[in-house]
């Protein structure tokens, strides 16, 4: 009894301990629902012909972010015509990084002229689910039947300060293996970037 006992305890706390960590490869993605700079919301299934979605945790202030800013239009701009639009979300919380907040993030939006629904993560509830913990911090997702399911996790690809050094395109590899119907021979890196900011408590 007390074995039994025992691993029922063991096996509870290591579900805790996975889902502390977040998604990993081939989980399957819950839907959200998040305010765009539009001030409309936005869901997964509003993109009903989507073959997947280039996921991006982002913000304004971070060097990082803002560095990746024209990368992301791009990949938004190659690929959303083939299936897998970018949605970017800011995990911040703006009583800790003022220049992240909503009306920060309408006017980033404008001054980019970002092309992808760029959300806000009110109440830092979407981003724990993922395990994003730096910005820019990408999760690629995958349609299986009528699930969608991670791909690929972590860095957009190999240089963050200069775009004409870069020599791995990882999301982009990820991508192009998807459309072919294959797994991204790179499915996971390290995501580099400024740690996301929670409020003490």
């Amino acid at each position: 009894m007390k074995k039994t006992v025992l691993t029922f305890v063991f096996s509870a706390l290591a579900l805790l301990f996975v889902s502390a960590q977040g998604y990993q490869i081939g989980d399957r993605a819950e839907e959200f629902r998040l305010k765009n700079v539009d001030g409309n919301f936005v869901t997964m299934g509003d993109f009903p012909q989507a073959k997947g979605f280039i996921v991006i945790f982002t913000c304004n202030h971070c060097p990082f972010s803002v560095a990746y800013e024209d990368r992301i239009i791009e990949l938004d701009l190659k690929y959303k015509e083939l299936g897998y639009p970018v949605i970017a979300i800011n995990p911040n919380d703006p009583a800790v990084v003022p220049a992240d907040g909503f009306e920060e993030m309408k006017k980033r939006a404008a001054e980019k002229e970002f092309t992808f629904p760029y959300l806000f993560d009110e109440g830092q509830k979407v981003f724990p689910v993922y395990g994003a913990t730096r910005t820019p911090h990408v999760f690629i997702l995958n349609k299986d039947n009528a699930a969608y399911r991670v791909a690929y996790i972590g860095a957009i690809d190999d240089n963050s300060q200069d775009a004409s050094a870069v020599k791995e395109k990882y999301v982009e590899n990820a991508i192009k293996a998807l459309l072919k119907g294959e797994k991204p021979a790179i499915e996971q890196t390290k995501a580099v970037g400024c740690g996301i900011k929670v409020a003490s408590k």
